[in-house]
């Protein structure tokens, strides 16, 4: 983040007030001493014009055809995006051109994507296994495996795993966002 906003040449101060969080808030996260929510760190991106993939994701050759089960990226939420209990498998591996994301959520017990996220796009999911709430704008699904759903990104949207076990849910979504 901190080189995107030097980049632009802006201050932590412009960069803050754009958002409606602290100088402070921003100096931490950049610096890595505070973990950031997922809302937070998407304004964030969007006002420094850069996407949330490009903080997470190491970028991987466009030839890769085919990822094997053991070689797939996993991205861990807990410590970054402040999402309780989640961890995300790259079903597509980053790559400059990818049109689609994928990515395989594994979300523990009362795990949750913390709030409410919103940003450009459409995304389609299905429950592998287990049992989760999706939130949609103002409504609430309880879905589970082998049900599908499919929405528009700029409607905020959250999740929780509202089973006794883990939830695998496979996530599609356009353009790449994280």
């Amino acid at each position: 983040m901190r080189h995107a906003r030097l980049m632009r040449g802006a201050r932590m101060k412009d960069i803050a007030e754009a958002a409606g969080c602290s100088e402070s808030l921003v100096s931490k996260i950049e610096n890595n001493k505070l973990e950031p929510s997922l809302q937070v760190l998407s304004r964030l991106c969007g006002i420094l014009g850069i996407n949330l993939r490009d903080l997470f994701s190491p970028e991987q050759h466009d030839d890769t055809i085919v990822t094997r089960n053991t070689q797939r990226s996993v991205v861990e939420m807990d410590p970054l995006r402040q999402g309780h209990g989640i961890m995300m498998e790259r079903v597509i591996p980053y790559a400059r051109g990818h049109l689609l994301q994928s990515n395989i959520h594994v979300v523990a017990p009362g795990g949750s994507s913390f709030g409410m996220i919103s940003h450009e796009g459409e995304e389609v999911g299905y429950i592998i296994s287990g049992e989760i709430e999706l939130f949609v704008g103002d409504k609430t699904f309880k879905l589970a495996a082998g049900d599908t759903f499919c929405f528009r990104s700029e409607i905020g949207h959250g999740y929780r795993n509202c089973g006794p076990g883990e939830a695998r849910i496979l996530f599609v979504n356009t353009p790449p966002t994280f």
